[in-house]
């Protein structure tokens, strides 16, 4: 049995771990490896190696620091068809996706490549009789992220190079479930460069989140996961005195128009819907028909829904892969069976879908419920799989209040040929990401990431400018260089 370790202060290591647990191929229903658990110990040991390195790092130049970045990010092409690989292997997604999953953290590298512009301070001369002040911008220290199962790469892309390229030290702690990319990551580093002890693994359980969480030499933690973990983060980093981004869950609503291109709408709600067998945060959950467009866009739904070709990561042929665990596909085909209970129509069911040569694997396929209220668990929960719930409302303002209404803010999309009606929807939706005609509305590594309400706890966005304000301290200095020694008691702008 393969057994993953951490990597810590530049090698693979077991430190003092004793416990494992599984790692499941998705598309077979097998155990293909185990991972170990870090103890709280392991995390001491890790943060120490960080402590240790980023008393040079922290003070090395943007010259170093960039030039590690732009090694890494071609490393990333290079090795890119076999990190998808193994990404595809743990997780489940077909390998097409997991590339895409690696280009779009790749982005926040090169947004890391060019760090010194975002660096730059300010400075005003002579804002008194021979005083003048500037501010630039320090590391943190030693920084911490958790993160989810769902994007085993893309997601800690975009916490550590921003972190490293400002001069922090980091620690991963990724999901257990799909591990073995972050350390391919960490060897990558290796051979781009990077310093022993700035870039460490520690996988593990609530064990290790809580050791990060309260470990004193931590200054600031990154997480991305469900909205009640987000919550505990929150609450437990910030009472450590950390800075904390703790970005939580979703229920992204997509609006359709009678005016809309209804066969290029269902397109993209088919691919943001389904895709990743829908375990994304950004992924669309429910799509709201807006009057006449009802009836013909499920129609078209329907049938894109049954062209889907669910198989095996590693096929080719595969649009959709399973999903990550036996857990996950019992809380998909629960949530379709309670939909039909509570009245909603199912047009599509996946459940029950077996694929040929894996019939233990964690296959479910699409379905597509319609006429499903706002007070159905199908609307209400974040089921987190490949499951398209239709919502109907009479009109745009109609469609807006039942976004608003939603607990979660973090991604919405709107279907239209209007102008006016797509400005209206996004000035007045309540939701952070928006798309027009755009079905996951993902901004760029040089943008920053993060929803409104339950979909972000506290302030703190991911990456862009928002990731560098939040791995840096401002500093503001103000300067005279007088001519004379004389004292003065005089405020000084008064002079």
């Amino acid at each position: 049995m393969n057994t993953i370790e951490h990597w810590i202060n530049g090698t693979a290591t077991s430190a003092g771990s004793t416990r494992t647990a599984p790692v499941f191929d998705p598309a077979t229903g097998r155990q293909q490896a185990q991972v170990l658990l870090a103890e709280t110990s392991d995390v001491d040991t890790a943060v120490a190696a960080a402590g240790k390195a980023f008393e040079a790092w922290g003070d090395s130049s943007l010259s170093q620091r960039t030039k590690v970045m732009f090694a890494f990010r071609e490393l990333l092409v290079k090795h890119e068809d076999e990190l998808a690989r193994i990404i595809s292997s743990e997780h489940g997604k077909v390998v097409d996706d997991a590339r895409g999953e690696i280009v779009r953290g790749r982005e926040v590298v090169e947004y890391a490549c060019g760090i010194a512009d975002a660096l730059k301070g300010s400075f005003s001369d002579q804002v008194s009789r021979d005083v003048d002040v500037h501010d630039f911008r320090q590391p943190l220290g030693v920084v911490a992220g958790i993160t989810p199962f769902n994007f085993p790469i893309m997601v800690p892309l975009w916490m550590h190079p921003v972190a490293i390229a400002t001069g922090n030290t980091f620690v991963l702690k990724p999901s257990e479930r799909d591990p073995s990319a972050s350390n391919f990551v960490a060897q990558l580093y290796t051979d781009a460069g990077l310093p022993d002890g700035v870039f460490n693994v520690v996988h593990g359980d609530k064990t290790a989140v809580d050791a990060i969480l309260d470990h004193p030499d931590i200054t600031a933690v990154s997480f991305v996961g469900s909205t009640p973990i987000a919550k505990y983060v929150h609450e437990r980093g910030t009472a450590a005195g950390k800075r904390v981004q703790a970005l939580g869950g979703a229920k992204n609503h997509a609006v359709v128009l009678p005016d809309a291109d209804l066969e290029y709408a269902a397109n993209q709600l088919t691919a943001a819907a389904f895709g990743s067998a829908g375990q994304r945060c950004m992924a669309i959950s429910v799509g709201v028909a807006v009057g006449a467009a009802g009836d013909k866009l499920v129609e078209i739904l329907e049938r894109k829904a049954r062209e889907v070709k669910v198989g095996p990561g590693n096929d080719p042929a595969s649009d959709m892969g399973p999903v990550v665990t036996e857990a996950a596909h019992e809380r998909v085909v629960n949530a379709v069976a309670h939909g039909a209970e509570q009245g909603a129509s199912v047009v599509v069911d996946g459940r029950g879908l077996t694929v040929d040569g894996h019939e233990e694997g964690f296959f479910v396929g699409p379905s597509l419920l319609d006429k499903v209220t706002t007070d159905m668990d199908a609307y209400r929960e974040e089921i987190f799989g490949p499951v398209l719930a239709v919502v109907r409302a009479d009109t745009v303002a109609e469609a807006i209040a039942i976004i608003n209404a939603n607990p979660y803010g973090n991604g919405t999309a709107i279907f239209t040929g209007s102008g006016e009606a797509a400005r209206k929807f996004q000035r007045e939706v309540k939701v952070g990401m928006i798309g027009v005609n755009v079905p996951i509305p993902v901004p760029m590594s040089y943008y920053s990431f993060g929803g409104w309400k339950d979909s972000l706890i506290g302030d703190s966005p991911i990456h862009g400018p928002a990731g560098v304000n939040f791995y840096t301290r401002a500093k503001v200095v103000t300067t005279r260089w007088p001519h004379t020694s004389a004292s003065a008691f005089n405020f000084p702008t008064s002079s």
